[in-house]
């Protein structure tokens, strides 16, 4: 992705979806329209973190460049430089992948 003028604010994260396999595993090319949108993606931008009761900051635990597990509906959709990216709250993502 070319070097956005983006960023998001509090605990939201940029995510870039990363494409499942065109196969299934017994070899069964499965069309695009039968595909469900995957949820793995990375994290291509982070915001500050959020604020606690009292004010203090709390950073944000994921970082650019970490491959992480979503919910099927989370997050808005956005185009930003002609590619469509995710914007979600830090809380919607289940885990990283290591």
């Amino acid at each position: 992705m070319a070097k956005t003028k983006f960023r998001p604010l509090h605990d939201r994260v940029v995510v870039r979806r990363i494409e499942a396999d065109n196969k299934s595993a017994g070899g069964i090319i499965i069309p695009d329209t039968a595909k469900e949108k995957p949820q793995e993606g990375e994290i291509i931008a982070v915001g500050p973190g959020g604020r606690d009761e009292g004010g203090k900051l709390v950073p944000v635990d994921v970082k650019t460049g970490d491959r992480v597990l979503f919910g099927k509906w989370s997050g808005t959709e956005v185009k930003l430089d002609g590619e469509e990216l995710l914007i979600m709250k830090e809380s919607d993502i289940m885990g990283v992948i290591a």
